[in-house]
């Protein structure tokens, strides 16, 4: 018996969640990038351990990554997205990219990978979970300077 695959309309959905989260990434839109996610979020990656809630989240793994990184992008051919029986969660296993930057701003190569885990409520689907990290071997610290454009 195989993962619990979504059917194609089902990962279609997620797959535009993806491209939509990765574009406010790239803006750095927080704002825009908030309602995906449950308010109680719980949270870890690259610099961070587990994070309570979507405020400590922004504050800092958010804070530390998107004004000093570029052109976030999901790997979406390689991307899975599993269902839970009865339709209610739903986990998403997806390879991603971006440009860090050197102190001297020489920029590089910065892959990972992230699972998040979704709810569905009344309210739709949100983010209940995220972890997104750095592959092994990529320089954790990046040096870009962005704005960000809405908190």
């Amino acid at each position: 018996m195989g993962l619990p695959e979504a059917d194609a309309a089902t990962k279609a959905w997620f797959v535009a969640w993806l491209e939509g989260f990765s574009a406010h990434v790239r803006a750095v839109d927080y704002a825009s990038a908030r309602p995906l996610f449950h308010p109680e979020i719980l949270a870890f990656g690259t610099h961070q351990d587990v994070l309570p809630s979507l405020e400590a989240w922004v504050n800092t793994q958010w804070d530390n990554v998107w004004p000093k990184t570029d052109d976030f992008r999901f790997t979406i051919p390689e991307t899975h997205v599993l269902v839970s029986d009865d339709g209610s969660m739903v986990v998403v296993i997806a390879p991603w990219t971006s440009t860090g930057f050197h102190p001297d701003g020489a920029p590089f190569d910065r892959p990972g990978r992230a699972t998040i885990v979704f709810h569905k409520s009344a309210g739709g689907w949100r983010g209940v979970h995220s972890h997104l990290s750095l592959n092994r071997g990529v320089p954790q610290s990046s040096h870009g300077n962005r704005p960000v454009k809405a908190r």
